[in-house]
């Protein structure tokens, strides 16, 4: 009888852990105008989220022959939004959008050409995304800038960009230590005769890391990576990362403690296809490569984010048309759920951007299933991250408890116990000293066992938390200290 029960159980979780999996909800039409509303070329995060914010970016030209920056957000995780918000009002075209978020700090780079030559500016708003303050100019080459990316840790802004004013095309950087008030001097990270451009970043804490495709060795372009230790003050030495005799290129990074995941686009075997590699020590040395699609079309345009253990990759392939696919790993990028459909509009879909807040998996795209012109899209998962949770022990517990919190105080991230003493639903929230909602670390159905949950604050100010499990009957709330 014990072992039925048990048999029944088992059978339960599994079902509750695919129902999350495949908890996507239906697509919501973000941009309605009848000029065509574009996400970026590649590798591109026009979606950031954190808590219950979401904040998305877009290019359009409603307003005439030029293209400007738009802005929507969402402060309820994607349930709602607000109204489109105008970044820019230039002469000439503002394009090649990303965005980042830390608390209430939302940053923008993007492209722009109305002082003549493409350059990179930079806007910030302070307040979560209600108010905008005026457009920083962060690089001034008369041949050119293009594709920045943005990236944050806490304070710490970072930007980089490909720049021609050396003859070829190199990778240059800028951060500000203050939120983006003032930035610091423009540093080239790259110097070789082959062009190095289309750079991605990610930043955990302290620790900055770059990939990029780079043609130094050849008509062949491969991927590169470089990495910075105390927050982007100084660089180490380029790492190859592929080699192959085909193209490599379009990487897109993400980082999360020491373990980094790269994606690129490959074509080693005949069509293009998207590749992985991780390193499991912040980016010292690397694993080998990971063939991530095997279809008969195009697998490219590849887009990677991480939160704690769970990776999330979206790209597009074209099953039909083209279309946006995801997989998903719950334990670093060692394994790999199947791909997944995300679009099904019969018509182009591509460009995608993906995003992760809390338990909540964001993804954009570019959709023209609406007519000629291309709208922006979102699709999202409540229940898609499972934010860091490992079971340690499948051993009963004699009853449920919530540990307190290791290490306390703690920088940026700590450790809270759970024991579950019986399946069931549980919930483990964060809140602040008003009683707000910052953080929802678990969300679903656990069976019987003692969890470990990771929790990364990093986007919080220093100061008193407070977090509470609910399950079964059962309610504990403890203290944690943040301390920067």
């Amino acid at each position: 009888m014990k072992t039925s029960i048990l048999k029944i159980m088992v059978i339960m979780f599994a079902l509750a852990v695919n129902s999350t999996f495949s908890q996507w909800q239906p697509d919501v039409r973000l941009s309605d105008y009848p000029a065509s509303s574009r996400t970026n070329l590649h590798n591109a995060r026009n979606i950031a989220s954190e808590g219950n914010m979401v904040h998305v970016v877009w290019e359009e030209g409603r307003h005439g022959a030029s293209r400007q920056l738009y802005y929507k957000r969402s402060t309820d995780k994607g349930v709602n939004w607000g109204p489109d918000t105008r970044l820019t009002d230039n002469i000439g075209n503002s394009i090649q959008t990303n965005v980042a978020v830390s608390g209430q700090f939302v940053h923008v780079v993007w492209r722009d050409s109305h002082h003549g030559n493409p350059e990179v500016y930079y806007k910030r708003s302070t307040d979560g995304g209600i108010s905008w303050e005026a457009e920083v100019r962060i690089s001034n080459d008369p041949d050119g800038t293009r594709y920045p990316m943005v990236a944050v840790s806490g304070q710490t802004v970072h930007i980089v960009y490909d720049d021609e004013r050396n003859g070829g095309t190199e990778i240059y950087y800028r951060r500000s230590a203050d939120f983006g008030a003032t930035w610091g001097a423009e540093t080239r990270l790259t110097n070789m005769t082959g062009a190095s451009y289309f750079c991605s970043i990610a930043v955990y804490g302290q620790n900055v890391h770059l990939s990029w495709e780079d043609s130094r060795d050849g008509p062949n372009r491969e991927i590169y990576y470089k990495r910075s230790t105390d927050g982007g003050i100084s660089w180490g030495a380029d790492t190859r990362l592929t080699n192959d005799p085909s193209k490599s290129y379009f990487s897109s990074i993400a980082a999360s403690e020491q373990v980094v995941h790269v994606m690129w686009n490959d074509e080693r075997d005949g069509n293009m296809e998207i590749y992985y590699k991780r390193s499991s020590d912040g980016g010292a040395t690397w694993g080998a490569d990971t063939r991530m699609t095997n279809n008969a079309t195009e697998s490219e345009m590849a887009c990677v984010t991480v939160f704690g253990q769970s990776v999330h990759l979206v790209w597009q392939d074209a099953p039909g048309q083209v279309e946006i696919m995801y997989r998903r790993s719950t334990d670093g990028g060692l394994n790999w759920d199947a791909q997944l459909q995300l679009s099904a509009s019969s018509y182009l879909s591509w460009y995608p951007s993906v995003a992760v807040g809390d338990s909540v998996v964001h993804v954009i795209w570019e959709d023209f299933r609406d007519g000629s012109s291309a709208e922006v899209y979102y699709k999202r998962n409540p229940n898609g991250n499972p934010n860091g949770i490992t079971q340690v022990s499948t051993n009963v517990p004699e009853s449920f408890s919530l540990r307190q919190n290791y290490p306390n105080p703690f920088n940026p991230v700590t450790n809270i116990g759970l024991q579950i003493a019986d399946f069931g639903f549980v919930s483990l929230k964060v809140f602040d000293v008003t009683g707000k909602e910052i953080a929802v670390l678990v969300n679903e159905n656990l069976k019987a066992g003692t969890y470990n949950v990771d929790f990364d604050a990093s986007f919080l100010a220093s100061g008193l938390y407070f977090y509470r499990m609910e399950t079964n009957g059962f309610t504990d709330v403890k203290k944690m200290i943040l301390i920067k």
